[in-house]
């Protein structure tokens, strides 16, 4: 692993960005603060073993790579909408429609 940022954020050996000392990466810190607008401070009691100034450098390294790490946060929603697209309707689903529940 490479050491990025002061000790805080190391690059995996298939360059993906972490939280030094886990298995957090970076875009899953920027999620939690994208999807749920959760602050530095709720991440952290999310997540007690990363600590504020290991938050911190995520948003940093974000901040850095940000059109990088976009791309891969849009490739991935893409992905998992074709996904979506692509599977069964779940025994629920279908159970709830018969209902007249969804459409």
């Amino acid at each position: 692993m490479t050491t990025v940022m002061d000790g805080h954020i190391v690059l995996d050996d298939q360059g993906v960005a972490r939280v030094a000392g886990s298995d957090t990466r970076v875009i899953d810190v920027v999620l939690d603060y994208r999807a749920y607008a959760l602050t530095p401070e709720q991440i952290h009691q999310e997540h007690p073993h990363i600590s504020l100034a290991q938050i911190h450098a995520a948003f940093a390294y974000y901040y850095d790579h940000q059109s990088e790490l976009d791309a891969e946060i849009e490739r991935r929603f893409r992905e998992v909408e074709e996904m979506r697209r692509q599977a069964p309707p779940s025994p629920l689903t279908e159970r709830l429609r018969h209902l007249g529940k969804r459409p």
